[in-house]
């Protein structure tokens, strides 16, 4: 069985040390990495490429900018934050830079495992707490002006708009699918919705 290389990034030495001990027990995952601030985390992702690298939100150094840090050494590094911040704000925020998944402290060993398996196979992982904030949140309807989407997030939702798929989208915009993608993934999260109906429907609202 191939493993899943994990690295672990917390100013707390107790609490990153034991999420260590719990991931080292598990079969499927090999820890290649600690630190405790932002600098830690570039090395290490630079060094060690960990195929998930959990990362606090509120440790020293640059705040969620190191999410740009990480990626841009090891593109393929599947960032899932793991911290006490409850705010939809900081939720949103790290989504948006680039991580794939955010978790909150109080969840189990095999919640954890179950998180970081998420996230190694290329899906999003919320917790369910916060899924439901960003639900209240989107309901609430405070959603992005659109002068919080990049042009081409413009683009991208103006034809998801007249009901185009990623893959006309592609054409339409001479882009790569994957890359419609990705900008979906980001308008989803600014939207505050699931789904492209749903963004469709939130961007017609804007107009």
């Amino acid at each position: 069985m191939t493993s899943i290389t994990v690295a672990v990034v917390d100013d707390h030495p107790l609490f990153r040390e034991g999420v260590t001990r719990s991931l080292s027990e598990i079969s499927d995952f090999l820890v290649v990495g600690e630190g405790a601030n932002s600098d830690d985390a570039a090395a290490i992702a630079a060094n060690a490429h960990p195929d998930v690298l959990l990362l606090d939100v509120s440790m020293p150094g640059e705040g969620l900018s190191v999410i740009d840090k990480i990626l841009s050494v090891s593109p393929q590094t599947r960032i899932l934050m793991l911290t006490a911040s409850e705010e939809v704000d900081t939720l949103v925020g790290s989504l948006q830079r680039g991580a794939k998944g955010y978790v909150l402290k109080g969840i189990g060993s095999r919640g954890l495992a179950d998180a970081i398996r998420t996230v190694f196979k290329g899906a999003r992982y919320v917790s369910p707490t916060m899924s439901t904030k960003i639900m209240e949140y989107s309901l609430s309807g405070q959603t992005p002006d659109k002068e919080a989407f990049t042009p081409r997030e413009r683009e991208v939702v103006d034809l998801v708009a007249q009901g185009l798929s990623n893959k006309h989208i592609a054409l339409r915009l001479d882009l790569q699918e994957k890359t419609i993608k990705h900008h979906m993934t980001q308008i989803l999260i600014k939207l505050g919705v699931t789904n492209r109906t749903e963004a469709a429907l939130r961007w017609r609202e804007k107009r």
